[in-house]
């Protein structure tokens, strides 16, 4: 699914990541865990090819080089980033950019079917039918952010999925929410998952195959999720 070998990234002259090797196969959970700082979230940003980083290497997806594709068209190629804080987008709606986004994907739904499929999801969420017809997550707590993206994730149907501390801003109830609903979708549409998080919580909820700690810029130990327990218990600093 996933192969990401030597990726190197830099901003304003400071390494940040450094040598950096990871491969997720269809279906896996991987979890990438480490300090606030050490540039977990750059990772999410650079698979993105967010265009603030320098990089060298390479990153592939399904046999793809989309080290250097536009943003957009990886997403088109299945990837989707629920990050920490959602960014708001005044004057479109839910319904309006997904129905756009469909289009360009080449999943044409006729009204009726984007509707009914559309409100399915909210039902299942326990969302106001009426998200859809807001403006794309203006005025929404932290809590309403992530859920409202819940709709964006279950309508296109990514096929890889990278969850950046989601947990973020989230109370236990919420978190819970969030958590056994990208389950139930793992569950259905066995999607291979990139969790970055700097503690265990969400990993009780959604727990990885495997467990790799990010410091000094490169993966420093992989494991299973026993890793997350030793590392809860001792902290980074002994990795």
């Amino acid at each position: 699914m996933l192969n990401i070998k030597n990726l190197s990234v830099d901003a304003e002259d400071k390494k940040i990541l450094n040598n950096l090797n990871l491969n997720i196969n269809d279906g896996e959970i991987h979890a990438i865990m480490g300090p606030n700082g050490v540039g977990k979230s750059t990772l999410c940003k650079v698979i993105l090819n967010d265009k603030n980083y320098k990089k060298s290497g390479t990153i592939i997806l399904n046999d793809k080089d989309i080290t250097n594709e536009e943003t957009y068209q990886i997403a088109k190629d299945g990837v989707f980033l629920l990050n920490q804080n959602p960014i708001e987008l005044e004057g479109i709606t839910n319904a309006e950019m997904l129905r756009t986004t469909l289009n360009a994907q080449g999943k044409k739904l006729n009204i009726f079917e984007f509707s009914k499929k559309a409100k399915e999801i909210c039902n299942e969420l326990n969302i106001p039918e009426n998200f859809l017809h807001r403006e794309i997550n203006l005025g929404m707590s932290g809590g309403e952010k992530k859920k409202n993206e819940l709709i964006h994730l279950w309508m296109l149907e990514p096929s890889f999925i990278i969850l950046d501390e989601i947990d973020s801003g989230l109370d236990v109830d919420a978190l819970k929410v969030v958590s056994e609903s990208i389950m139930k979708y793992y569950k259905k549409f066995k999607p291979s998952i990139l969790i970055i998080t700097h503690h265990k919580k969400i990993l009780e909820y959604i727990k990885p195959d495997f467990v790799h700690i990010l410091k000094d810029g490169t993966i420093k130990k992989s494991g299973d999720y026993s890793l997350a327990n030793y590392v809860e218990e001792n902290g980074f600093n002994n990795i």
